[in-house]
Parts: C-alpha cells; structure tokens; sequence
C-alpha cells in the first residue's frame, strides 16, 4: 500500500463520482454500489457518535452487505476510521456535514462530506501536518493511510469529501483493482514560465507517451484568411507521419472569432485525451486573451500618435501628405486619399506605396478601380476593392459632410482582419477631421487676412520731400483680426495727416471699433475739422458705440516749409510717444500725452508742435513693440531707442522693417499683441 496522499476527480454535478484515484500508487476504483444512508450532521462534537451509530447499523444489519462475521471483524476499524474523518471534518471544516455509507457482499465505504476547503488536504498534502501525532484527536490521515484498504479525496465546487473502504472477500484478501492512468499524473502540471509553443509541445509529448498515440497536434484558425494551420505537434520517435483526418479531433475551447482543434493519431478517447483538451483550450485562450489585448493597446497608441501628428498640422495640403504616411506599412501596402473638388468631382489628393518603384502602377490601379471608389464616398461603410488594386476604400466623412475617400490596400493572398478595418475606419475619421478643421481654419485666416488689409491703407502715398515706410505683424497665427491700424490721409488745406492706433481687444469686434476710428476719423478731418475736435467727437463716439472698448490714437498734421524742413502738429490721445531720430543718431521721445478715447466722456488733447529738419525721422510704434517680452523682460522703449539710433540717415521703409525684425527676433516666441510701426522722414 503506498503512503502518498493522491488527487480525486470530482464527478458531474448531482452524480456519484465515477473514479476516484486512490493512494495505492494510481489505482482507479469504480464505485457502483447503492448508497445505504446518507446522514447530515451538525459541526458539533457529538456528530462522531451519530455517524459511528449509522456505521454500526449499516455494516450489521444491512441484507445486502457482508456476512456478520466479516463485518465484525471490519466494525471496529470503521468506527475508528468514522470517528477521526467526522472529528477532522468538525474540528477543521467548521461546517455542516454529510455521512455517505455504502456497503456491498465485500466491504464497506464511508465518505464524509464538508463545505469548506481544508488546506489539510489536497494533492500533495502531508498526513502528519494535517494533523499533529501529538493531538490526542484529529489524527484520522494517519490512522486511515495505516488502516484502510483504500483512501482519498474528492474535491467539488462547494467543498470536499475525505472518503475510506475497508474490504473483506471470502479468501481473506481484498479484491482485485483495475489498473489504470491517473490523467493529472499523466500530463502533470502544466509548464509556468515558457512560450506557449513550448508549453504546448510538452503537453503533446505526454499525451502520447500516456495514451501510446503515435502523434499529436493543435490546429488553429485565427480568422486572418491564412485558415487552419498546425500550432503545434508532436511526433513519437516511432510513429509514422501522422493523417490529421484519420485521428480523433476534439475542439477545443476558444472564443470567436478563433477556432482549435486537438487531433490524436491514431483515434484515442480517454479521459486523458480530454483532459489535455482542456488545458491546451485554457493555454490558447489565455494565449489569444494577452495577443488580444497587446495588440489592441498597440493600436490604441499608434491611433493617439496618428492623431498627434494630424493634430499638428494646419495646412491642407501637408495634411494630406501626411496621412498615406501614417497609414504605409502599418495598415496596408498602399494608401491613397482622394478628395471631392468644391464641383463635386472626386480627384486623388496623396498617394503613397511601400514600394516607391510601384508608385505608377498604383496610379494606373486606382484609375481602374475609380468606380469602385467613387462608389464608397456614398456609403458608411468599406468597399472592397477588385484586383489589381485589392484593397477596401472609406468614405471621409466630417461633420455630416463627405469630402472624399480614404483608401488601403493588401499584397495579394491576403486581408485585413477584423481589427484592422476598424483602424481603417478610424484613421479615415481621424483624417477626415483633421482636413476638415484644416480647411476651417484656412478659411479663417483668408476671411482674417482680407479683413486685416481693408483696415490698413493697400499702399502708402507719395508725399513731395517725406519718405513713409510702414510694418504690420499680427499676433498669433493670424487667424484673428488686431485691433492695430496705421493711416495716411490727404487735408484740404494741403497738408497730410500720419495716424496710427491701437484699439483693445482682438477679433471681430476689435476689426468693428478699428474701422469705426479709421473712417470716423477720415470722415472729419476730410471735413476740414481741427484735430482737437476730431479726436473730442472720436471720443462720443466710441463712449456710445465703442461697446466698451478704447483706443489709443497718435495723429500729426505735417506741412512743409519753403526751407525744407517740416511743421508737425502732434497729438497723443493715450498712444506711446514716438522717436525722433536726428541724423547724427541721437533719439528724444517727443508729444505730450493726452487721454485715451473712449473711456472718458470728456478728454485732454494736447498739442505739440515739432519742427523736423531735413534728414530727421520719425517712428510711431504701437506697444507690441514695446511691450514684446522675453523670459520677463520687456523690449523697452531704451531699445527701440538704441534700434532706431543705429538706423539714423537710413531711409523709411527700411528703418520700419528693421525695426520690425528687431521686435520679432527679441524672443522665439510668436508675438501676442500685433505690431505696427509707422516711419516718416525728411528727405528735403
């Protein structure tokens, strides 16, 4: 009799087990006979009584059993074994149990059954730990692994059965067990820490070395249009090349859209077969759950990245550049994307080949397949696309809006799973909005820029002896119209008024004030109005309709004189005073301040009058210049001073664009307030 402790099978829910493997070294016994009582007991100490009460009545007085002889002689040894299995079961399960006797012309059996798993038992599990020799009760593994003819364990759902037979025939011996394979032995467990081909490929070779099969092998179709190829197999050294139809196929559990199969050859049905089924359906499983959910987070990441990258561009046409890019080799062999013209008609806007040298034969493909690609800007979902361009195409859809096709394509023999279409699908979503909030904003600016130059003069007059040179710089990327704006107006009494402001704010309403000022102000000037009076009407104006915002002005009335030099009458309703430059380079900030318009209902508007002589310049800025920072420090008008001194004797429109690039190249960052700056200079 062996010592081990063995693993028991736990038969199908509601039916006696079948097998038991017992502790004589891997012995099957088939239990068939019917159950005498079945007794449920409380978790209490006096439940060994009741069970030894129950043992008693069954094994004497039980018609069908042993002959009373033997059962006297087996009595007492099945009242031991009874008391220690229901006193471990009490002591330890601490549930409510159930006595199983069955007796039969040669023995008897007695299974007790609780509901909680006891680390004490179990494969592998070792009697004398379960319970400690030196405990007067609770020894029942040692006594039954000494006593009894046969012994183990079943473990269920809900708990677990410790189980004895005790065995008598009319020849004083016990009776013959039928040999057999213990399945879990057989395959034992299964390999931790390797692939899955290794894994697979051991549990293959034990089970033909323990069901003498000749080979045996794992078919998988991963429905990637390759179809069922071999994952796996294994060969005897003495078998022959194996026929998979002729052998016993077992499918094996996995999910959609995965299908498996075990083949045996030669045909095998035991229930080691089966088992190994079961573990190499778990192994692929779990192998298709992780490739799964790796493959998944790699498309999540290369679809954040794709959007990144889309996300990064506001030209049209990089855009559609870039997204053939994107989608070669990572989606398929070739890309092309085609758009709908403003007319309706669908032309290719990028293509692009993993083989550049195919670029020409992929363009003769897609006019093939024109029909077909015409055909998915209609639809929601792919369209297959027909030799030589095989491939699928998808319609490009934005905000309700077609605007043309996105189209991907495979080698030939091959197709795009089901994760695949889905990334297709959504790039061509990605792509769809990134080319559309490109053209948004391309409108944008154009709408921006047209409005930005209706509020600047188109170009500077000429003035007799007064060279004039003017910069503008928008903040941002353009897409906003400033509120900075320059303006040379021609005065009845012949002389030639130089403006130049600053209303606050940006956008749209900022472009309404702005234009409001400019043609206000051309309005009364043009009237023959003073200055003083203009910038005081101005000013009602904009407190009524201004919409609460301001504006800073800078106007000077220029005349000349018979000996060349120039008069400058010079008001500043709030604006930045501007730079005289003298032809020897020295600068003074010239004007006196007044009150900005629209914030008072009544203002101050000096006057100064200033005399240029002939080489000097004057240059007007508005505080983006100014005011331009960079890592907290401003630009200043001590620079702009330097600048503008450095540029002394230089004429207008360079001084305006060197002063420009000054502004601009104080610091890497784009401008966030516009700039403009407005030079005149006496050329007399």
């Amino acid at each position: 009799m062996a010592s081990s402790l063995s693993f028991a099978s736990v038969a199908r829910s509601g039916e006696r087990p079948g097998w038991i493997v017992t502790a004589d070294a891997g012995r099957l016994r088939t239990v068939t006979a019917p159950i005498v009582r079945r007794l449920p007991l409380p978790a209490d100490l006096r439940s060994p009584a009741a069970a030894r009460s129950a043992v008693r009545a069954a094994l004497l007085e039980h018609p069908n059993g042993v002959d009373r002889k033997a059962a006297a002689e087996l009595l007492d040894e099945a009242l031991l074994l009874t008391t220690e299995l229901v006193t471990n079961a009490v002591l330890h399960a601490g549930t409510e149990l159930v006595v199983e006797i069955v007796v039969d012309p040669n023995g008897l059996t007695v299974s007790v059954l609780d509901s909680a798993p006891d680390p004490g038992f179990g494969p592998g599990a070792d009697p004398a730990a379960a319970n400690p020799p030196s405990e007067e009760r609770g020894r029942g593994l040692i006594l039954v692994n000494e006593m009894a003819d046969r012994w183990g364990t079943v473990y269920h759902r809900q708990g677990k059965v410790v189980w004895f037979r005790l065995s008598h025939d009319t020849d004083g011996t016990t009776g013959p067990l039928t040999p057999a394979v213990d399945p879990v032995a057989a395959l034992g467990p299964v390999p931790d820490g390797s692939d899955l081909s290794e894994q697979l490929e051991e549990q293959l070779r034990r089970l033909t070395l323990a069901t003498g099969a000749s080979s045996a092998t794992v078919l998988v179709d991963e429905n990637n249009g390759v179809g069922p190829h071999a994952l796996s197999s294994y060969t005897g050294t003495a078998a022959t090349t194996p026929r998979a139809e002729a052998g016993t196929r077992i499918a094996l559990s996995v999910a959609r859209p995965w299908r498996a199969e075990l083949v045996v050859h030669p045909p095998v049905d035991t229930p080691v077969v089966h088992l190994a089924a079961e573990r190499i359906g778990l192994l692929l499983e779990n192998h298709r759950l992780r490739r799964t959910d790796l493959e998944r987070r790699n498309w999540l990441t290369f679809l954040a990245e794709a959007s990144d990258l889309l996300a990064q561009s506001l030209d049209v046409e990089l855009t559609l550049a870039l997204i053939p890019r994107l989608v070669v080799p990572r989606l398929g062999t070739w890309c092309a994307v085609h758009m709908l013209s403003d007319e309706g008609e669908l032309r290719l806007a990028a293509a692009a080949h993993r083989d550049e040298a195919q670029t020409q034969d992929l363009l003769d493909q897609l006019e093939d397949a024109r029909a077909q690609i015409i055909e998915a800007v209609g639809l929601d979902g792919p369209v297959a696309l027909s030799a030589p361009a095989e491939g699928l195409a998808v319609s490009l859809i934005a905000r309700g809006q077609r605007i043309g096709t996105l189209s991907v394509g495979r080698d030939v023999g091959t197709w795009q799973g089901a994760d695949e279409q889905a990334a297709i699908e959504d790039i061509a979503r990605r792509s769809a909005l990134a080319i559309d909030n490109n053209r948004i904003y391309a409108e944008r600016r154009a709408i921006a820029h047209a409005l930005q130059r209706s509020l600047l003069p188109p170009e500077l007059p000429v003035i007799h002896g007064i060279d004039l040179g003017a910069e503008y710089v928008p903040a941002g990327e353009a897409v906003d119209v400033g509120g900075d704006f320059y303006d040379v107006v021609a005065l009845p009494d012949g002389r030639w008024l130089v403006v130049i402001g600053d209303v606050s704010g940006k956008g749209v309403q900022a472009a309404i004030v702005t234009g409001l000022v400019r043609d206000v102000t051309r309005t009364l000037v043009r009237d023959g109005r003073p200055l003083a009076d203009t910038l005081t009407r101005l000013n009602e104006t904009l407190v009524e309709r201004g919409a609460g915002r301001f504006c800073t002005l800078a106007l000077a009335a220029l005349s000349r004189r018979p000996d060349g030099t120039v008069d400058a009458a010079l008001h500043l309703a709030g604006h930045d005073q501007p730079v005289l430059v003298q032809p020897d380079g020295r600068t003074r900030l010239v004007g006196r301040c007044g009150t900005a318009l629209g914030l008072l209902p009544v203002i101050k508007t000096p006057v100064e009058h200033l005399v240029m002589a002939p080489g000097d310049t004057l240059i007007f800025t508005t505080d983006g210049v100014t005011e331009r920072r960079h890592r907290g420090t401003l630009f200043g008008v001590d620079r702009l001073r330097r600048e503008a001194s450095a540029l002394a004797g230089f004429p207008a429109e360079v001084v305006a664009a060197r002063l420009r690039a000054a502004a601009v190249a104080f610091s890497p960052e784009p401008p966030r307030d516009d700039i403009a700056v407005l030079t005149l200079r006496n050329e007399s």
